[in-house]
């Protein structure tokens, strides 16, 4: 390895390449390999089976690492090839950058003293996507994936589609992704996301070409459709796997259950009230008979609802499985003021299971209903009480 001027200043340890993946882009990928020489000589270029003068472009250039092959395969098999390739040659880091000229390598020292804050994070190039030249696909595009980014990781990113970004190539070692398009930086981030790896972002310059020049590769309808069922399939195990697991996680470390407790339900910029209803809405997620779709009902009405997502997550626990029984057998007493003389008897015993609501499920159903209002606004009550009297303790005398 040549070495990087610049990685060479912040740490010895740190070895970073810049990968450009590029597909019949010969026009510009000279003046993208020449400016990034600037600033690092570890450059990989990845041929993702370009059908132009590529080839022949790339000889002048022989200080260059070359992935190369014949049949395009997309952008996300093309990063996927030279992270695999660059963890062979030992770097440590490496950064991408699209060698359509949209970003600029003047913009690789940004990268690079982000890095000084945190040697593992994945940084993002954010570009601002509020400049007259950004088409307006491409704005509305990447709010939609900054939107979903967030629903599945809990992280705010404003530009989750940029492709110019730092990998800590050691956090992405053992991972074995599926995708191999454009939707691959979204998979990645996400699931690096889920691993821990923390995400940042710097502000970079970006430069679109006017649209009689412009050459882009993204399909807007197969691609946008591909992106939108890979965010489906995301949300769907963020929900049902990966922050139940992550509350687990919490609730058996005591260290984060009370940072938990001091960031959310002490937190003095939301009210009292926000709490209070927080909680409140989570009791009466966690009882209502939806059951197996709870928690994840209740973490998406929380989104849209503004509420203190980590309360209500833990109140929305009330139906963990030593409590179960508990809630069918009171359901069913409050279904009996409803069915009147057509209630059925129930006796509270260990025995008692989901499948012991069969029985007579109408009175289930009126009865847990009723119970999630009357549990929401007993908590809700106690929570507000609870908060207004630490409120009371904690002003000066």
């Amino acid at each position: 390895m040549a070495g990087s001027v610049l990685t060479g200043e912040n740490n010895s340890n740190i070895n970073t390449c810049v990968i450009i993946p590029t597909y019949n882009n010969a026009a510009t990928l000279a003046g993208v390999i020449k400016d990034v020489q600037a600033y690092n000589n570890d450059i990989i270029v990845v041929n993702d089976g370009s059908t132009d003068n590529t080839d022949s472009l790339l000889k002048i250039f022989p200080g260059i690492q070359l992935v190369s092959y014949a049949k395009n395969m997309g952008k996300g098999w093309a990063l996927r090839k030279a992270f695999a390739y660059a963890i062979e040659k030992g770097y440590s880091h490496a950064i991408t950058i699209d060698s359509d000229g949209q970003h600029f390598a003047k913009d690789l020292p940004l990268f690079f003293n982000k890095l000084k804050e945190n040697h593992h994070a994945i940084i993002v190039g954010a570009r601002n996507m509020n400049q007259e030249s950004v088409p307006g696909g491409s704005s509305f595009g990447n709010k939609f994936s900054n939107f979903w980014f967030k629903a599945e990781t809990g992280i705010n990113c404003p530009d989750t589609q940029s492709g110019y970004r730092l990998y800590p190539l050691q956090a992405l070692k053992n991972m074995h992704f599926f995708t191999r398009k454009y939707e691959f930086e979204i998979e990645v981030l996400v699931r690096a996301a889920w691993k821990g790896v923390d995400v940042l972002w710097v502000p970079v310059t970006v430069y679109y070409a006017p649209k009689e020049e412009r050459v882009s590769h993204f399909r807007p309808y197969k691609d946008f459709f591909r992106i939108s069922i890979l965010n489906t399939l995301l949300v769907l195990i963020a929900f049902l796997y990966i922050k139940p697991r992550n509350f687990l996680r919490i609730l058996f470390s005591k260290e984060k259950f009370k940072k938990l407790l001091n960031d959310h339900l002490f937190n003095p910029h939301h009210s009292a009230q926000l709490k209070a209803l927080s909680v409140a809405f989570g009791i009466f997620m966690g009882i209502i008979p939806i059951w197996g779709f709870q928690l994840v009902t209740a973490i998406f009405l929380a989104i849209l609802l503004k509420l203190n997502k980590p309360l209500v997550i833990v109140a929305a626990n009330i139906s963990i499985p030593p409590l179960i029984p508990l809630i069918i057998f009171l359901s069913y007493k409050m279904g009996a003021i409803w069915m009147g003389a057509n209630a059925t008897p129930f006796v509270f015993s260990k025995s008692i299971t989901l499948q012991s609501i069969k029985h007579n499920l109408l009175q289930y159903i009126f009865g847990s209903i009723t119970l999630a209002v009357v549990a929401a606004i007993l908590f809700g009550l106690l929570t507000f009480i609870f908060l207004k009297l630490i409120e009371k303790k904690q002003l000066p005398v």
